[in-house]
């Protein structure tokens, strides 16, 4: 199996390297900073220099993927943002910040590696329950819901543009420990991972276009 992650500086990323390489995958992954570079290639994977809010650095991804037909590809970054609580603006760098590594990101680096995806290949975009519109019950973190229920509809454009020949599907990964999620999170990084995986494995051509949980369970958009 020849798995893509893209995002996998640390956290979430980083866990799927560690668990797809356990368990025998070719992965390649991409990170901003050489220390992240320096620890994929110590899990032996093909790691490439990538930040999705770059143009410029974005562009280069298909000439390092270039004769790879992944199985399985994942799409790992994103940031949080401000930690609001109400209806508070966000700055317009903050803004910024967000909107192009949860949503410029996928849009760019999706169309590139469309054409290195393997036939009945499985394409994955990490994003959050938070952006779920239908059973939405708080405004925290607005500009975070805001850039997950966008890069939710990248994901359905792209289940449509490549029905048939990928199977692409959000995640929600639960509140993990990580950077991100802090301490207090209620699942363990590899519990979630272990999870994601099972559920990727599972995925069939009639899963095209939907949003499950860690577990499974289908989440409404």
């Amino acid at each position: 199996m020849k798995v893509l992650v893209i995002g996998a500086s640390r956290g979430i990323g980083l866990e799927f390297v560690r668990q797809y390489r356990a368990a025998g995958a070719t992965v390649t992954a991409t990170a901003r900073s050489e220390d992240a570079l320096a620890t994929l290639r110590e899990l032996d994977a093909k790691a490439l220099a990538l930040d999705v809010a770059d143009a410029a650095s974005a562009s280069g991804l298909p000439w390092q993927i270039d004769g790879t037909a992944f199985d399985v590809a994942v799409i790992c970054a994103g940031v949080y943002g401000p930690d609001t609580s109400g209806l508070q603006p966000p700055t317009e760098a903050d803004f910024d910040a967000v909107m192009h590594t949860n949503v410029l990101g996928p849009m760019r680096v999706i169309p590139q590696i469309a054409e290195y995806l393997a036939p009945g290949a499985k394409l994955i975009v990490l994003s959050s329950r938070m952006g779920a519109i239908g059973p939405r019950v708080s405004a925290s973190g607005w500009l975070y819901r805001a850039s997950k229920a966008a890069v939710n509809s990248v994901l359905k454009d792209a289940s449509l543009v490549l029905k048939g020949r990928a199977t692409c599907v959000s995640l929600h990964p639960g509140w993990v420990r990580t950077d991100m999620g802090g301490s207090g999170a209620d699942i363990e990084v590899s519990d979630s991972v272990a999870q994601m995986r099972r559920v990727i494995a599972g995925l069939t051509p009639a899963d095209n276009g939907r949003f499950f949980d860690h577990d499974g369970t289908p989440i409404d958009w």
